[in-house]
This record gives structure tokens, sequence and C-alpha cells, in this order.
């Protein structure tokens, strides 16, 4: 008995480990992107892969493993790991709001403004309230 408790433990632990390395739900889905140029892109986040189509069309797919979450004052950031080595945070800084974020890079810097369902200024979210 003992030992099949032993076992149940580790198979959840793996089970949990394998579904974490997955995205979010948070950020899963077609988001309306603004990077810093004012440039209009379309980012769509699958469980372990994202896709960026520019303005031009052109569709770029990336691989990535979610490494990080960290939710204070009920605003979120999770981290990924993109398959080309860079990392990546995806914050919600406007507390209980998962409409519009926040792509930053693993410096802070922010690179794409997302909502939703529509283009979101830089202002909306860092503005003053």
């Amino acid at each position: 008995l003992q030992m099949r408790n032993a076992l149940n433990f580790l198979l959840g632990m793996v089970l949990i480990s394998l579904y974490s390395c997955s995205g979010s739900d948070t950020y899963r889905g077609v988001w309306k992107a603004l990077n810093v140029r004012g440039e209009k892109l379309e980012i769509n986040f699958e469980a372990k892969s994202l896709t960026i189509k520019d303005s031009t069309g052109q569709i770029k797919t990336y691989n990535y493993k979610q490494n990080s979450v960290s939710i204070k004052n009920s605003v979120e950031t999770y981290g990924i790991q993109v398959s080309d080595g860079k990392s990546y945070q995806i914050n919600f800084p406007i507390a209980n709001d998962e409409t519009m974020g926040v792509i930053k890079d693993a410096a802070g810097t922010p690179l794409y403004i997302i909502g939703r369902s529509r283009y979101v200024q830089y202002d909306e979210i860092y503005g003053l309230k």
C-alpha cells in the first residue's frame, strides 16, 4: 500500500510537470499586437508553439516552454523560453484584466502590446489612470 501511494504521488508529480511546460490558458489563443514601432501583428499561442504573423502576412513559428508564473496583487506574469533560446515575459499589468497585456524581453523591455479583441495602445496600459 505504501509503495502504491508513493507510485501514485510520483505519477502525479510527473503529470504536473509535463502540464506546466505547456502555455497557460490565460495567454493561449490569438492576440492583436503592436510592436514598439506601431506595426500591427497577430500572435497566436498554442500549447507549445507560437506563431507571429506580421503586417505583410509573413508567418514565423516557434516552439516554447512556459518556465515561470508570478502573481502579485492580481498582476500576472508568465515566463516562456522559446526554441531559439530567448526568454520572454507575458505580463498582464492591470490587476484582474487578462484582455490586454505586454510581451517583454528577458530584461523587462516591452516588445509588444497585446489585446484579445483589438489593438491596444501603450498608453492604455502604462498611461496615468
